[in-house]
């Protein structure tokens, strides 16, 4: 006999297909439908679209009473997710007195979708990324360019394009701002900042196709790579703002 939890993942899940979210891919990989792989792309028109983001979602016999565990596998540099145990920094997740029933996997998945491009400045879990978002802005989009958009390779290289899962149909259903802002709004409770608060799917136009995860997960790179990144990018970017001729070598950063 089926769980109560099993009996209500197995509905969402199809509520998840029937709505076919732009840029969310979810898949059960227990058979008791408890723990759960995910990939979760930015939105269309910010700085994160195009970068792809692996999570595992892990749900409890209690479900839906208690929230599930989520945490990145893939992690982004973002003040609302820790950076060293992966986990997003959303009230309901981390608090059961702030969970509600009437949230689901869908809801889970939107609200994490939208956090990515709405940073909350107010109390956040990497301080690094805060500080850095908040002191100079187009610095912090240069290290998430550099970081998580990664260009394709080329023909001659002898690498291969990642081939779409056959069993995944990733066909595109859009879903207007009003959607997404009406998801966030009613389940946030911190504001992001004015900047991010711009209509960012105004543009309707989804893209037409889905690349697969370009590397199989980026977790496993060294804290210290991450550091290192973002020390040569802030380096260079103040020298080439005093002076670009200098910083040559520094252009490779806005070749996307």
């Amino acid at each position: 006999m089926y769980s109560r939890a099993y009996i209500l993942l197995k509905r969402e899940f199809e509520e998840l297909k029937n709505n076919n979210y732009e840029g969310i891919t979810a898949l059960p990989i227990s058979e008791d439908m408890m723990q759960w792989d995910v990939d979760i792309e930015g939105l269309q028109n910010t700085i994160w679209h195009g970068a792809f983001f692996q999570l595992r979602i892990n749900f409890t016999s209690e479900y839906n009473f208690v929230p599930p565990v989520v945490k990145f596998r893939t992690i982004p540099f973002h003040p609302n997710v820790d950076p060293h145990s992966g986990k997003p920094c959303i009230d309901f997740l981390d608090s059961p007195r702030k969970w509600n029933r009437s949230y689901t996997l869908s809801s889970i998945l939107l609200t994490l979708q939208v956090m990515l491009s709405n940073p909350v400045l107010e109390n956040p879990v990497n301080l690094e990324a805060a500080h850095i978002l908040m002191k100079d802005e187009t610095l912090y989009r240069l290290i998430i360019l550099r970081l998580f958009h990664q260009p394709l390779p080329s023909k001659d290289d002898g690498s291969e394009l990642p081939k779409e899962p056959d069993k995944l149909n990733r066909s595109i259903k859009s879903v207007s701002f009003s959607d997404y802002y009406k998801t966030w709004s009613g389940i946030a409770t911190s504001k992001a900042t004015e900047y991010y608060r711009t209509p960012f799917l105004k543009d309707l136009n989804f893209i037409k196709q889905y690349y697969n995860w370009k590397k199989d997960d980026l977790r496993h790179t060294k804290e210290w790579s991450l550091r290192w990144e973002i020390s040569l990018l802030s380096t260079g970017f103040q020298r080439w703002r005093q002076d670009p001729s200098h910083c040559e070598g520094f252009s490779q950063y806005f070749s996307y």
